[in-house]
């Protein structure tokens, strides 16, 4: 089980790469097109990639501990009263994100539904570019549930865990 949610976190990061990928490919098509006489209309794509880059990578960079934390507060108390901390601020988040989810889900269905088109020069599905934002919650709402199972074990959590290794770099360039 665990080789599989890490291996889904991976994969969602990666989609997340590529669709960052695509703005860049989106903006480029459109400066040559420019060059080339023929418009290329790359906002509209170019938002939709970012969308979908911020929502799929959201449970890989969760994961990997690439997320900002204040620990400020939380590293002062006494082990058991971080972990009860912890669980709260899990627990809380996944209901926040189960929430979220819903009408993530909720609102592409309708873009659906009613057959929303963008308005732009490529007329897209609205469903198809949204359906990013519901997928990346629903694997972020799984990564969060995952640490809290993993905070219930006793165990630390993979983003306290990895966090040390995404600072790294920064603290070799310091020395």
């Amino acid at each position: 089980m665990r080789s599989a949610l890490d291996a889904l976190y991976l994969l969602a990061g990666r989609l997340g790469a590529v669709f960052l990928a695509g703005i860049a490919v989106a903006i480029v098509a459109q400066v040559v097109g420019r060059f080339a006489g023929f418009a290329i209309d790359s906002t509209e794509t170019a938002g939709f990639c970012m969308a979908a880059s911020t929502f799929l990578g959201l449970a890989y960079t969760f994961k990997n501990g690439g997320h900002i934390r204040v620990n400020l507060l939380i590293g002062r108390f006494p082990p058991a009263t971080r972990r009860f901390i912890e669980l709260w601020c899990l627990g809380f988040t996944a209901i926040a994100l189960v929430y979220f989810t819903y009408w993530a889900i909720d609102f592409v269905y309708f873009s659906y539904v009613f057959n929303e088109i963008s308005p732009g020069l490529m007329a897209i599905p609205f469903w198809i570019p949204r359906s990013g934002m519901p997928l990346g919650l629903i694997i972020m709402t799984i990564a969060v549930i995952d640490e809290l199972v993993l905070v219930l074990r006793g165990q630390e959590p993979s983003y306290e865990v990895n966090a040390d290794h995404v600072l790294e770099p920064a603290e070799r360039q310091a020395s």
